[in-house]
């Protein structure tokens, strides 16, 4: 438990600086007047980029029998990352900056989850990626307020050197988070010096099916900062916009550890179905919503049902994972995992940009929301 609770810390003070800029950058970026599709190639390659070495790393992990080295050096490069958001002026060390950030991402998060999930036991996984989700995403409301106060302190009109305060800030709680990591101590297991070859056809059936459904549904599940630019186009200041994330992450804060109690009650797979329909049911939302409705209260639900969405399924996906996987491989398939939703970024993200700049804003929603239909439907059926 003590393992799971200094990586929960981590991943608090790690998300505490990421949401202090994240929610600004697609502000930030059509500032600089740059067109959504940059936005989306920015954030399509940053975590295509993150995926490939989440596999590798998890491969890594496996047969060196190590995760703590790893996750460290994953950290550090997230923390990195950031200096170079400090020092943009045009959008192309934004692309350099979030490259370095979700690389570090790519690198850290297998062998970090291994550690958990080597720390937990099946009954008690579901609870145990819920509490570090949860830890991981009081960190990211936090980051949200500190972005609030700051901005509300400097006023409307933001200017790039407001902006670039704001990512030095950041620095802090990352810096603080790498060193964390230190703290954790790693427990042996009487595994096979050899690492089973990773091969799709090899892997269990339902271990196989799931993997494609999770692939269906990144297709189109692009960057939230769409979501984001989506307000910021409807009208919504950098204020506004900053309360409707924060009221997304303290929805998922609240609701991530009791998701995970009823994942172990009741089973991940009736979860992740519910999961997927609140996602396809906010992406529709997001797809009628015109400057009417932005002016409501609508806004402030789709957020909050958004939150619940990812409650009910990040931590969850990963515990079924590893709950399936053998131990010598399940750093390897929980980078598995995160690679092939990683991977799905790149073109959802390319897809939602090219779909807003030729066919309108709604677009992509719809494109997400169907896709998030097909998946729901196929772990109806398949799982």
């Amino acid at each position: 438990m003590l393992n799971i609770i200094i990586a929960g810390i981590t991943s608090l003070l790690t998300d505490m600086s990421t949401e202090m800029v994240y929610p600004l950058i697609p502000i930030y970026l059509a500032s600089l007047g740059t067109p959504p599709a940059i936005l989306g190639l920015i954030e399509g390659f940053a975590e295509s980029s993150a995926a490939l070495l989440k596999l590798f790393s998890g491969n890594i992990s496996d047969r060196w029998r190590r995760r703590k080295p790893l996750a460290i050096l994953g950290y550090a490069g997230s923390t990195i990352g950031k200096l170079f958001l400090y020092f943009s002026r045009t959008w192309s060390l934004v692309f350099i900056g979030r490259m370095i950030d979700r690389i570090g991402k790519g690198i850290r998060v297998a062998p970090r989850d291994a550690l958990i999930a080597d720390a937990s036991t099946i009954g008690t996984r579901g609870r145990a990626f819920g509490l570090h989700r949860a830890l991981d995403t009081v960190g990211a409301a936090l980051g949200v307020i500190i972005a609030i106060l700051i901005v509300a302190r400097l006023g409307t009109g933001l200017t790039p050197n407001d902006y670039h305060r704001i990512f030095l800030i950041s620095l802090i709680p990352a810096f603080f988070g790498v060193l964390f990591l230190f703290f954790i101590r790693e427990t042996c297991h009487p595994i096979p010096t050899l690492t089973p070859k990773l091969s799709f056809k090899n892997l269990p059936p339902k271990l196989r099916r799931f993997l494609i459904i999770i692939g269906i549904f990144a297709l189109g599940n692009s960057s939230n900062q769409f979501l984001l630019l989506r307000m910021n186009k409807l009208g919504w200041s950098t204020l506004n916009i900053l309360l409707l994330y924060l009221l997304y992450n303290l929805t998922y804060a609240i609701f991530a550890y009791p998701a995970g109690k009823l994942a172990d009650r009741f089973g991940t797979r009736k979860l992740l179905i519910t999961g997927y329909t609140l996602y396809s049911a906010v992406y529709f939302g997001f797809a009628l919503l015109n400057e009417t409705g932005a002016n409501s209260f609508l806004p402030y639900l789709l957020f909050l049902v958004y939150g619940l969405f990812s409650a009910i399924t990040e931590g969850q996906e990963k515990a079924l994972v590893a709950e399936i996987a053998q131990v010598n491989q399940r750093a390897t398939l929980i980078g598995l995992h995160a690679a092939i939703t990683g991977f799905g970024l790149l073109p959802a993200s390319l897809l939602a940009g090219l779909l807003w700049n030729l066919f309108g804003p709604k677009a992509p929603f719809i494109f997400g929301g169907f896709l998030g239909l097909s998946a729901t439907i196929g772990l109806a059926t398949l799982i």
